[in-house]
């Protein structure tokens, strides 16, 4: 889509610095550099606002803000930071965030599934994605393996119980996507098994020491 088009050539610009910190334009300048129509660079530009990384005013026109103002967290911000100059360092938050996440994410799991929180059909398709993550594993045809992966990490930190924990599954992807082209390790796969019957039986400190073990093997 010409919009998509749009927000990620200005979003990319502005995280490497092609569009500059302080940078001011408008709407009429944006749409001479992306040759996008007003509305769809409008609503790009409103976008970036949302995600920090454009102000606007009446006065000033539209600002390029510094990156301490970004939402950092955003699946757009993190995949063009990614794509962009800080790649390294973007990696390394990445890592840290989710190792001060989903372990914490994977113990409350078990624990809500210890105390009856969740429906067993919750806990069965958390089981049936380490299933079909060990069977994409084992496949000649390595596509499989990523939305497995996905949908793992995605029904634990839904099955968590934390809203916020479960807001981050989209940047958990992007994190997962990163990996996308490296050989499955048998290890790594047995973990995710392992994590998955941690949280069947209540064992927090096993779920928990589990998905550090796979967020340190990454």
């Amino acid at each position: 889509m010409i919009f998509d088009r749009v927000l990620d050539e200005l979003g990319t610009a502005i995280v490497r610095g092609d569009l500059p910190v302080g940078h001011a334009d408008s709407v009429e300048g944006f749409v001479a550099r992306t040759g996008a129509s007003r509305s769809i660079v409008r609503e790009a530009t409103r976008v970036l606002v949302s995600l920090g990384m454009l102000s606007a005013g009446r006065r000033v026109g539209l600002r390029v803000l510094p990156a301490e103002q970004w939402d950092v967290i955003d699946p757009h911000v993190v995949r063009w930071r990614l794509d962009g100059p800080d790649r390294a360092v973007a990696l390394a938050e990445l890592r840290a965030l989710r190792r001060a996440v989903e372990p914490a994410a994977a113990a409350a799991a078990a624990r809500a599934v210890a105390s009856g929180a969740h429906d067993r059909s919750d806990l069965e398709a958390l089981l049936a994605s380490a299933e079909r993550l060990a069977s994409a594993a084992s496949a000649a045809d390595p596509a499989p393996i990523l939305p497995a992966d996905r949908a793992f990490h995605g029904r634990l930190l839904a099955l968590s119980g934390n809203a916020m924990f479960a807001r981050l599954q989209r940047v958990v992807e992007r994190a997962l996507e990163e990996r996308a082209d490296v050989e499955p390790d048998a290890h790594d796969v047995a973990l995710h098994r392992t994590l998955a019957d941690a949280v069947a039986a209540g064992d927090a400190e096993l779920a928990a020491a589990a998905m550090r073990e796979i967020v340190d093997r990454t």
